[in-house]
C-alpha cells in the first residue's frame, strides 16, 4: 500500500461568522492525530479537513463541538 492509502478528504458546511469561529475549529481538529490539514473558508461557511483513516461522522461530531451547526456536504 501506498503511503496516502488511507487519505481521506471530507467537507462540512459550518455556520462560521468570523476568522475566530475558523481557529476554533482548527483548534478543535488539531486534538485529532489523524487530522493532517484544515482548511476553513468563511466566507463560503465550508472546511475541507484532511487525514489518515478518518471517520466521516466521528469529524462532524468533532466539529460541531465548538458549539457551530455543522453538516457533512462531501467525502473522499
Amino acid at each position: 500500500m501506498g503511503a496516502n492509502a488511507g487519505a481521506r478528504e471530507i467537507t462540512l458546511k459550518v455556520a462560521m461568522a468570523c476568522d475566530g469561529c475558523a481557529g476554533a475549529v482548527r483548534r478543535i481538529c488539531a486534538r485529532d492525530p489523524k487530522i493532517t490539514s484544515v482548511e476553513c473558508d468563511v466566507e463560503a461557511q465550508l472546511v475541507t479537513i484532511r487525514g489518515d483513516a478518518l471517520d466521516v461522522e466521528d469529524v462532524r461530531e468533532r466539529v460541531a463541538k465548538c458549539g457551530k451547526a455543522t453538516e457533512v456536504v462531501g467525502s473522499a
